[in-house]
């Protein structure tokens, strides 16, 4: 079961970052040309985020926190509850910020393709679109390192030293 759930969560990080890159390669690259066009990129970010990005997370998530509740080892180790503290907080973020950007800016680009409003409410809606991406991509490749590298973050104890006696 172990290997089975560590094996799951590997997936799923993979899928996260994965979808994160397909996110900006989309939106970096894609004809944006039209109102029609950005329209149609805006919907395939979209998609990205409703059935990669956030599946994965929460997938990911939730075989993290059997893992510890599996495997008593990792309660002890601070690495394991850092892991914990980011993707918690990664998943607040990509819910919050990705998810409702990528849901936002579609609809917000349909509504300038239509006519409806107008292309300056789009870009002051998604002005911090790239740093928000490049924050959660950082934090998964952070995820991804602890759990390679797997750091003791020790406390370091100082030693008492024995006072010296003079012969």
């Amino acid at each position: 079961m172990r290997k089975t759930i560590k094996i799951i969560h590997s997936l799923a990080s993979c899928g996260l970052i994965g979808g994160l890159a397909a996110y900006m390669i989309v939106l970096a690259w894609s004809p944006q040309a039209s109102p029609a066009q950005y329209a149609d990129v805006r919907q395939t970010i979209a998609a990205i985020s409703n059935y990669a990005l956030v599946p994965s997370l929460g997938v990911a998530l939730f075989t993290g926190l059997v893992a510890m509740m599996v495997q008593r080892g990792f309660q002890e180790m601070r690495w394991v509850w850092l892991k914990a503290v980011l993707g918690l907080a990664m998943f607040e973020a990509t819910l919050a910020v990705i998810q409702g950007k990528a849901n936002y800016g579609y609809e917000t680009a349909r509504k300038v393709a239509e006519g409806a409003e107008t292309a300056e409410a789009l870009a002051a809606a998604l002005s911090s679109e790239w740093t928000s991406l490049y924050a959660i991509m950082a934090l998964s490749l952070a995820q991804v390192i602890l759990g390679v590298w797997r750091p003791p973050l020790y406390r370091r104890q100082v030693r008492a030293q024995a006072p010296q006696t003079a012969e």
